[in-house]
């Protein structure tokens, strides 16, 4: 039962992180927001933007194509 909550500790940050990014402006089909383990994180091609689950897992911030320009770089995701 303690992984079901500590996955829900998860959700509830990235959550917390996706009204963040939609309330400076990014509509919510302009990216998305993976959960990776810490040993994944360099090959989720994106930026990390927080973590959770006594930081063993990442959230990393992967901008879409659709509805955005391709000259948007990924440094553009908010701090964490």
């Amino acid at each position: 039962m303690l992984p079901l909550a500590a996955q829900a500790s998860c959700e509830s940050v990235k959550a917390d992180i996706t009204q963040k990014i939609v309330g400076n402006g990014v509509p919510e089909s302009g990216f998305r927001l993976d959960i990776v383990p810490n040993d994944s994180a360099d090959q989720a091609g994106g930026q990390v933007v927080g973590h959770c689950e006594n930081d063993t897992q990442k959230i990393v911030y992967i901008r879409s194509a659709e509805g955005t320009d391709a000259g948007v770089a990924a440094s553009d995701a908010p701090s964490p």
